[in-house]
């Protein structure tokens, strides 16, 4: 004869189901602050929303030159939207330009903040050596981490070309010291 089956769930079990819907709820809570703003696409009858972001004019193509950062800042004026606009000269991921290859990125590393302005590495197209602990960041692969203590790629700004004029339009990653990139 076969006992019966318990008539209510396990401590395990209880235990499982309510944490696996915690963390949906914390994601649910995540996406929906991240997909805000202007009309990304619409997919049967689902809206997606990209952050809204303030496009801003912040370069001519004519006027960069390979391997020299231009310093601007985005998405506001907060002393950590500090960022660099680089011609690499080599085709890069998000790049923009006929040799898709002019980039932005956000100047402090994602691991403690330290300044990266002024240690770009034109030889390798990164940033970096980050001075607090060293992190490196290729700029031809979104601003992946190559070496270092970061876990985080380095934010880029997402740039679009409007004939010479170059425009910041969104960031793609957290900047360092914010909960959220855009108030």
């Amino acid at each position: 004869m076969n006992p019966d089956p318990p008539p209510c769930m396990t401590r395990r079990q209880f235990l499982l189901k309510m944490g696996a819907g915690a963390a949906g709820t914390v994601v649910a809570v995540r996406l929906g602050d991240l997909f805000v703003g202007r009309v990304l696409a619409q997919d049967a009858g689902r809206t997606v929303r990209l952050a809204a972001y303030p496009r801003r004019r912040i370069g001519s193509l004519s006027a960069l030159q390979v391997d020299t950062p231009v310093e601007f800042s985005y998405p506001g004026d907060d002393p950590l939207h500090k960022s660099y606009l680089v011609k690499l000269g080599r085709r890069a991921g998000g790049g923009i330009g006929p040799g898709q290859d002019v980039v932005a990125f956000n100047t402090f590393c994602t691991h403690q903040g330290g300044p990266l302005a002024g240690v770009y590495q034109a030889r390798h197209k990164v940033l970096g050596p980050c001075p607090l602990h060293l992190t490196t960041f290729d700029l031809t692969r979104h601003g992946m981490v190559v070496a270092g203590h970061a876990t985080e790629n380095l934010p880029q700004v997402v740039l679009e070309a409007e004939g010479d004029d170059i425009h910041a339009t969104g960031v793609m990653g957290l900047i360092y010291g914010h909960d959220r990139n855009i108030r």
